[in-house]
């Protein structure tokens, strides 16, 4: 990128929401900007956060105030920015409905608009999803999918590009697609050295499904479908087929699957299917070792099988994967 051009990214941050996703996105970029020595006059990415209330000072989830740049209805929306990120949907409807009508406007003359979490909701209100896929936190995708049948949700995907659109899944989603956000501008090299700098082990394809989903139970609670799952997640490399697992929980097969996609939300397949190419994951990422021994410590046998794994659920090659975002 030649060193007289920038580009500006505003972060709209509602009332009520969590601010370490703005903060964490606002990190990602000015990382970025250290990694190319690039903090002078020129830098890359020039971040300014706008709080959407008549007020600087955007209160946060938490109690956690933050002190934001402007007021969203100080900025004229014709002005032009690289990337407007929101990030929430805000405290209330008719907070909402300000921010979205603002955004409406705004959309147009931006290169780039994007949202974090529940602030798909927002780019929905102003239209900006209407015939493109998209995604949301999993507690909000049913909504987006009621509210704006035009939008065709992704209910599994941790973010998702569609043209100039992109949208995340849960908070730290925001942060997966942040870099992939640079990698795009400056590059993979840029991108992994920003990774490495915040120790984010689990930047992760946009395809990914929102991996936290599956194991929720396990850190809600201590019944039976709970230990199982933490003993399924210590013996990745046993036979975790549903007979083995209804032994352990002292259920039958067919009422043991029906209690654990009840507690859980996914079938026990599903479940094993997806702790496996997290671990598989994981360890490309962090490691060294051989596909073979990859696989066979995550239970998927061969080099093969986790091939397989991969293009199935991510679209890439074990080998691709650990290119673009091993850590070694």
């Amino acid at each position: 990128m030649p060193p007289d051009t920038h580009r500006s990214v505003l972060i709209i941050v509602p009332e009520e929401s969590a601010l370490f996703e703005a903060v964490g996105v606002a990190d990602i970029f000015h990382r970025a900007n250290v990694v190319l020595g690039e903090e002078g006059p020129a830098p890359p990415y020039r971040v300014s956060v706008a709080a959407s209330v008549r007020h600087r000072v955007a209160h946060g989830s938490s109690g956690l105030n933050l002190l934001a740049d402007s007021c969203l209805t100080d900025l004229a929306p014709t002005a032009g920015w690289d990337t407007l990120i929101v990030t929430g949907r805000g405290s209330n409807f008719e907070e909402t409905a300000g921010v979205a009508a603002w955004v409406a406007q705004a959309a147009p003359h931006c290169r780039r608009v994007v949202s974090v979490c529940a602030g798909a909701l927002v780019l929905a209100e102003a239209g900006v999803l209407d015939g493109r896929r998209a995604t949301t936190h999993w507690k909000t995708t049913a909504e987006l999918a009621k509210r704006y049948p035009r939008i065709r949700v992704e209910m599994d995907a941790i973010y998702i590009k569609d043209g100039a659109v992109w949208t995340s899944a849960g908070a730290s989603s925001g942060f997966d697609l942040a870099l992939a956000l640079v990698e795009e501008d400056l590059g993979a090299r840029v991108a992994r050295e920003v990774a490495q700098y915040l120790v984010m082990f689990l930047r992760r394809p946009g395809g990914q499904s929102q991996f936290s989903r599956f194991l929720m139970g396990q850190a809600a609670g201590s019944g039976p479908i709970q230990q199982l799952q933490a003993w399924a997640l210590e013996n990745l490399d046993s036979d975790l087929d549903v007979d083995t697992l209804a032994g352990k929980a002292a259920m039958s097969p067919r009422n043991f699957a029906r209690v654990f996609t009840r507690e859980t939300g996914t079938s026990p397949g599903r479940f094993v299917e997806q702790i496996r190419l997290e671990a598989a994951r994981q360890r490309l990422e962090q490691g060294r070792e051989s596909l073979d021994e990859v696989a066979a410590a995550c239970g998927l046998g061969n080099a093969l099988n986790l091939r397989r794994t991969f293009e199935k659920h991510l679209g890439v090659t074990p080998t691709e994967y650990r290119s673009r975002f091993g850590m070694i």
